[in-house]
């Protein structure tokens, strides 16, 4: 591998154009954090699923929250910033539920225990469970441990049994209901970023780990019409401490309602100037229970939209050239919706900004902002300067290795931002998973602002006390910065841009170099270690390539000499 100069010069954060501090200023003074919070919380009623009560209230309150801040109702005028609802089948019945307890009955003086309940554990009842007959049913508890393998079902006979396990609630449900005729299944499953240190001993474990669970579905099935729960550490320890003094029964009773309604998205605009056909799409989505996955990330993409607005009325920051998109949808399905339902809208897209649990609470859930990158060569290339997070899913993300301004663009504006805020920010390469990930599949720049590791991520304690205004501001702050200046770039903006790149691809090359050197030293067989450290390196100078490259595309009027000039320079530097 061929030495690389140690980077040298300023970070690219300091070669971010000035308006990027202009921005950010207008910006953060119009950020309502009491209207974000009130958001959050309306949405924390609900276990909001697509086409279900809670999912249509809050697609109708961030309605009229952006029609009270100034957005039209419908498109009569598409000069002006205006809102509109648009509906698609649903792929399934929207589930609600009202009562979900399991208590003990008749077991070693534990008769009339509830262990589990809507009201002490909010998502216990999994998604898709069934109504038990009125009074509901009574049925013996069989315990299968691990309940991942099929011999742990082997031999019993689990017929109108609640069955528990350590899987997961779907792995429980095929083997114990649809296999065996088990009735429903209780699951003790936990992640690792959440699993309680000692889940026998309340004494050693922290007292809201003892009652967590992480909320889970179980197959729509119409035929046999089961029910499954999760279960706390608290409530599984209580079951087996039970079980291994005899047998034991319980008595389940489930309310739940299926309805027929349509999935929505939620979509407002500020309509671009001179170039409104090219769009900058920013995306949170509203289903899931949880307060900051993803109320926050609603709080702040209206909070964002809103002081956008705002600022553009008062003239504190300059209307965009290119249209800025901002949409609610049903994570994932609500995106890809709306990319094949406008194809012609679709193509004009240029960058994409997700934002998912954008409001957490650092000092309370653990985690820490990231900004996942689009794919760049540490998605393939596990380096120790980026590592992934504990949520990570491994898969192949080098069919979508595409250089692009985004990544380091938006880092620096982020670490732009936290230089006066004392905000941290980091970022993870890319793993998937939210809406990003489907403009990427489309071959369109995206990334995505979260936070993790997060102990309360996908669980029944992920509610508003878990959740910062303060960070809701950051993330809007820096996120409604990158966007405008993504919209509205000028010749002169584009060549601050272009310098951002080219510095973040000799601190990355620097890097690399580095880490290499190391990698390579401790190797067992040093030249097997020396060819892929090379296609390493070979990949990221690629990749900026392309990078810098992207840059050409960013003025919103004709790219002048010094822009084209500088950029030629920097890859040509590069390919050298």
């Amino acid at each position: 591998m061929p030495p690389a100069a140690a980077s040298a010069g300023p970070a690219p954060a300091d070669l971010l154009p000035p308006v990027v501090d202009q921005v950010a200023t207008a910006l953060d003074g119009r950020f309502d954090q009491a209207r974000a919070m009130a958001l959050v919380r309306f949405m924390d009623q609900y276990w909001r699923l697509a086409g279900n009560p809670g999912f249509n209230a809050t697609i109708d309150h961030i309605k009229g929250e952006l029609t009270a801040a100034g957005f039209a109702d419908g498109a009569e005028d598409p000069r002006t910033p205006h809102v509109w609802v648009e509906s698609y089948p649903a792929p399934s019945p929207g589930w609600n539920d009202t009562v979900g307890t399991v208590a003990v009955q008749g077991a070693h003086g534990q008769a009339g225990t509830v262990v589990l309940s809507r009201a002490g554990q909010r998502n216990a009842l999994c998604i898709n469970s069934f109504s038990t007959p009125s009074g509901g049913i009574t049925a013996r508890l069989v315990d299968v441990g691990d309940g991942s393998r099929s011999s742990d079902y082997a031999g019993r006979d689990l017929r109108g049994a609640i069955v528990l396990g350590d899987a997961e609630a779907s792995t429980l449900w095929d083997e114990a209901v649809v296999g065996h005729g088990a009735a429903g299944v209780i699951s003790t499953a936990l992640g690792v970023y959440v699993r309680p240190e000692d889940a026998n001993s309340s004494e050693r474990t922290p007292r809201d780990q003892w009652n967590v669970l992480q909320w889970n579905r179980i197959p729509y099935d119409p035929v046999r019409k089961g029910f499954g729960f999760k279960a706390t550490p608290k409530a599984a320890a209580t079951l087996r401490r039970l079980l291994a003094a005899g047998p034991v029964t319980l008595h389940v009773t489930v309310q739940s309602t299926f309805t027929s309604g349509p999935d929505r998205t939620l979509i407002a605009e500020i309509p671009g100037t001179t170039r409104p056909a090219e769009r900058i799409v920013m995306a949170a989505h509203v289903q899931e229970p949880g307060a900051n996955d993803d109320a926050s990330g609603c709080a702040t993409l209206l909070g964002l939209a809103t002081a956008l607005r705002q600022a553009i009325a008062a003239g504190s920051v300059p209307r965009p050239a290119r249209t800025l998109t901002f949409m609610w949808v049903d994570e994932v399905r609500g995106s890809r919706q709306w990319l094949q339902d406008h194809p012609d809208e679709a193509a004009g897209v240029q960058y994409m900004l997700s934002l998912d649990m954008t409001g957490e609470d650092t000092a309370k859930t653990g985690g820490t902002f990231l900004i996942e990158k689009g794919p760049d060569p540490s998605a393939t290339w596990p380096r120790p300067s980026d590592p992934h997070t504990l949520w990570y899913h491994a898969g192949d993300a080098a069919p979508r290795l595409k250089g692009s301004l985004l990544n380091d663009l938006h880092l620096a504006v982020c670490q732009r931002y936290g230089r006066r805020t004392g905000w941290v920010v980091r970022t993870n390469p890319y793993e998937g998973g939210s809406d990003h990930t489907v403009y990427i599949e489309a071959g369109i720049p995206a990334l995505l602002n979260w936070h993790f590791p997060d102990r309360y991520y996908h669980t029944n304690l992920d509610r508003p006390d878990k959740t910062s205004p303060l960070e809701m501001q950051r993330v809007a702050g820096a996120t409604a910065t990158t966007a405008l200046l993504l919209a509205s770039a000028t010749p002169a903006q584009a060549l601050a841009v272009a310098k951002v790149i080219a510095a973040a691809a000799g601190d990355r090359l620097a890097l690399e170099t580095r880490q290499g050197a190391d990698i390579i030293g401790a190797a067992a067989d040093p030249a097997e270690a020396r060819v892929e450290e090379q296609e390493v390196m070979d990949a990221w100078r690629v990749w900026y390539i392309e990078a810098l490259g992207s840059v050409r595309r960013l003025p919103v009027t004709p790219a002048d000499p010094a822009l084209t000039s500088f950029i030629d320079a920097a890859i040509a530097k590069l390919e050298r």
